[in-house]
């Protein structure tokens, strides 16, 4: 591990191994093959903080979407309990920082998937009290009132609602994640919101045409707001070559029931036949090397200051060669470096750039 990677805070955007944990019914500390972020992992990986999602499937879009997400708030904050010598549960920029200092891993939750509020800002607000600081407005699926890049799309963006949902998330001192939303959708949020947003887990569009990914445009606009784009490690986001075998393939998976192009949207469908579906199209193998191009472009097209990672671990069925668990996350800090990145910008992309968000972010908020 290099000297700029251990003294750095380093903030992963987005992890999903609380619903992997639900699904196995397994700790972080026990064993699990599927496992790419367990609690050795997570020790090595150096991670100062890491958003645990609570992933709500879009299945339970009006069939109890927000006791789901309850169930695994609940799950994040009970895995930190379990282990108070090495983890701590976190809900401000505060407690990241008391963590590194301390040598902890701090948990944090991010809701994934806006239906999980039930069209309801009370809700909202109730996760906010559990612990929640940020939510993706959509999965792949449009809701109630965002449209997302996954689904057909019916609001032009966002409804007057989901305009509604992000002015309440800049006053709770909520940050507003665009990962997952469609272009239009991006764009009514920018236009919205009064704080920097943060794509909490997508890549460049420029390098992997993926829907999920964010054009050039998106990021200077991101830019200009002083937001982050957090680089999400997931093959088919990293590598064209497999965003196009997963693109074309698309209508195979629509007729055998999964829908949607990354995740399973039934909580009842057996990730397991997901990822034997995923693995049966052949796909080739992205590398170290190409997450690291994600990262250098979009410094180069947001500028450094916009630039943080968002591993996705757990969330996805597969990996750059090199980077196929948490405990690899040092290489890429190397990468970066043999590179040509000075230790100064590694240490902003690694965490410092969210940090200013996080803090704008709380600062920005309405006391009630």
């Amino acid at each position: 591990m290099t000297d700029v990677h251990r003294r750095s805070i380093i903030v992963d955007g987005h992890c999903d191994s609380p619903y992997r944990m639900l699904r196995h019914n397994v700790h972080l500390d026990e064993h699990d093959t599927e496992a790419q972020l367990d609690l050795k992992t997570l020790r090595a990986s150096g991670i100062t903080a890491s958003f645990f999602a609570a992933y709500v499937p879009p299945f339970y879009a009006g069939r109890g979407a927000a006791n789901f997400a309850h169930r695994l708030m609940a799950l994040i904050r009970e895995e930190a309990e379990r282990h108070p010598e090495v983890l701590t549960f976190v809900t401000d920029a505060a407690g990241i920082r008391a963590a590194k200092r301390d040598g902890k891993q701090a948990l944090m939750i991010g809701v994934e998937g806006g239906h999980a509020i039930e069209d309801s800002l009370d809700i909202l607000r109730d996760f906010y009290a559990k612990g929640a600081r940020y939510m993706t407005l959509t999965h792949v699926n449009t809701n109630n009132w965002c449209d997302s890049s996954g689904d057909a799309a019916r609001h032009n963006g966002l409804t007057d609602f989901g305009r509604d949902v992000v002015r309440t998330m800049n006053d709770l001192g909520m940050i507003v994640d665009i990962s997952h939303v469609s272009d239009a959708a991006y764009y009514a949020a920018l236009e919205t919101t009064r704080v920097p947003l943060v794509a909490t887990h997508s890549s460049c569009r420029a390098i992997c045409n993926h829907p999920r990914n964010m054009t050039d445009n998106m990021l200077r606009d991101l830019a200009k707001n002083g937001g982050v784009c957090m680089i999400n490690f997931f093959s088919a986001f990293i590598s064209d070559d497999v965003a196009q075998v997963l693109k074309h393939s698309a209508k195979r998976m629509k007729s055998s029931g999964l829908g949607g192009t990354e995740e399973v949207p039934d909580d009842r469908t057996d990730w397991d036949t997901y990822l034997e579906w995923f693995r049966s199209l052949g796909m080739p193998k992205a590398t170290l090397d190409q997450v690291a191009d994600h990262v250098f472009h979009a410094a180069e097209v947001a500028g450094i200051e916009h630039v943080g990672i968002g591993s996705d671990f757990d969330g996805v069925p597969a990996l750059p060669d090199g980077l196929t668990d948490a405990s690899m996350l040092p290489a890429l800090t190397r990468r970066l470096s043999e590179r040509g990145m000075r230790d100064e910008e590694i240490e902003q992309v690694l965490g410092a750039n969210f940090m200013r968000v996080f803090d704008q972010v709380e600062r920005a908020a309405t006391p009630s």
